[in-house]
């Protein structure tokens, strides 16, 4: 656990939890795309409008390939930014 006593330090703590929670919401849509069929989910649609922001840019980029990496791709640049942002502390 990461300890800090700093306003600044505490900011950065903030982002970090933020990046955490939202890598979580991007695997959230990884398995809920394999198990919900019904795209018109309310939990699939609120898991896609939170995430497509991000995602689709990178998948834009992506030459296409017929399997989606965006996901792991955005999940290990995010992980890298909160490395990145845990040195500041």
């Amino acid at each position: 656990m990461i300890t800090t006593t700093s306003l600044t330090g505490s900011a950065i703590y903030f982002l970090v939890r933020i990046i955490q929670i939202y890598n979580l919401l991007i695997l959230g849509r990884v398995l809920a795309s394999w198990i919900i069929r019904d795209f018109n989910n309310p939990i699939y649609r609120f898991l896609y409008g939170i995430t497509e922001p991000v995602l689709g840019p990178i998948r834009s980029i992506m030459p296409a390939m017929g399997l989606d990496l965006s996901p792991i791709i955005v999940y290990f640049i995010l992980k890298f930014l909160s490395r990145v942002l845990i040195t500041l502390i």
